[in-house]
């Protein structure tokens, strides 16, 4: 039967070849669309309330030096408290956070001295962090970020309503100088227009460590991390993973609402970051694995089977095919990335789309690596 398909293969591949970028198409326009024209509510009535930030730290002295004043001059007329968790740190984080204690009185500092043997990661120091809040509503960043604004809590706490349990917000790295950089930031915005578009559709399906908040209540009703306690990461996007709803969350990408951080300075350590990150895809629900794999294997196989049709079939329908999807991604990146203030990015956006056939060759392994147990 296959001889009879033999004299059509270049027609065949060339009909792949258009099933895939039709998926790529479809993700476009029904997903990130969504990002690119998204306009927040105005609110007609403001109301402030109480917030908890909460931040763990091992051994991260110096980041808290640069990075937790940021937190502590926050101007919001509301009241709060920033809780640092010094998570066994060896290093001068104590001393460090004495000194802080003394001159802002709504900073907490919880010392934990034992490690939790069977939670490794972050959970448990965050679970720490959470328990001993005394407000509602949480506010998550880490001890390498800073926030963008003196009005980073009060822009992410406007998010909620009545019906908002979770706030997904952007944490974005400085730009710098090099491709490592740019790779780097390309890859955060690309991963962060993916979460926001599936929020807006009604499918959210993680959020970032970096800029989170979420309200007790719900940390409570799904029992904290308890459903993935033995994973060493995963305290943010497995749990949004698990408790979000089309309904009770929001996105918030106000510039003055983001946090920054100094991104990897060397390309084992962004591997060895991504790795880890990526362990936990493996634990999301079925629904968001498959669009997600459906979107990734399509993207993976859209330049080779755009150099095959080239060469095989006809050179000028596979350009064709080609411009389609690329003033697609033009019409739809451009407003994603103004609103992430990611839009220097945008002249490098085919190479970084080129790039990313090698990105998913390099991180496919960590979908079936075992998660390590250190979260530094």
């Amino acid at each position: 039967m296959m001889h009879l398909y033999l004299p059509y293969w270049r027609l065949i591949l060339f009909i792949v070849f258009c099933l895939v970028t039709l998926i790529q198409l479809l993700y476009y326009f029904f997903l990130y669309l969504r990002l690119a024209f998204y306009k927040p509510n105005t609110k007609t009535v403001s109301q402030t309330h109480p917030v908890s930030v909460i931040i763990c730290a091992r051994d991260e002295a110096a980041n808290l030096a640069k990075n937790l004043p940021g937190a502590l001059v926050q101007q919001y007329r509301t009241t709060h408290e920033v809780i640092v968790v010094n998570d066994n740190s060896f290093d001068d984080s104590k001393y460090l956070l004495e000194e802080f204690e003394k001159e802002f009185k709504q900073l907490k500092v919880i010392e934990l001295t034992q490690e939790a043997k069977l939670i490794p990661g972050k959970k448990f120091p965050l679970s720490i962090g959470i328990k001993t809040s005394k407000y509602e509503i949480v506010l998550l960043t880490d001890a390498d970020c800073v926030p963008a604004s003196e009005f980073w809590i009060e822009k992410m706490q406007e998010t909620y309503d009545d019906n908002t349990e979770i706030v997904l917000g952007y944490g974005a790295y400085y730009k710098k100088k090099g491709i490592l950089n740019k790779l780097v930031r390309w890859e955060t915005f690309h991963t962060a227009m993916q979460y926001l578009s599936y929020a807006l559709a009604g499918k959210p399906y993680m959020g970032v460590g970096r800029n989170l908040s979420y309200k007790k209540t719900i940390f409570y009703r799904h029992k904290g991390f308890s459903a993935h306690n033995h994973i060493a990461s995963g305290d943010d996007d497995l749990f949004i993973n698990m408790a979000s709803t089309k309904t009770n969350t929001k996105i918030n990408i106000d510039k003055e609402a983001f946090t920054l951080s100094n991104p990897v300075k060397t390309w084992g350590q962004w591997v060895a970051q991504k790795t880890r990150h990526y362990s936990t895809g493996k634990f999301y629900k079925p629904l968001h694995k498959f669009l997600l794999g459906v979107y990734s294997l399509s993207h993976f196989l859209f330049y080779p089977l755009l150099a095959a049709s080239l060469l095989f079939f006809c050179w000028q329908a596979a350009l064709i095919v080609f411009g389609i999807r690329f003033l697609v991604q033009a019409f739809v990146l451009y407003p994603c990335m103004k609103k992430l203030d990611e839009q220097d990015l945008y002249p490098w956006f085919l190479f970084f789309d080129i790039w990313m056939f090698f990105y998913y060759l390099i991180f496919a392994t960590a979908l079936v690596r075992k998660p390590k147990h250190s979260w530094k």
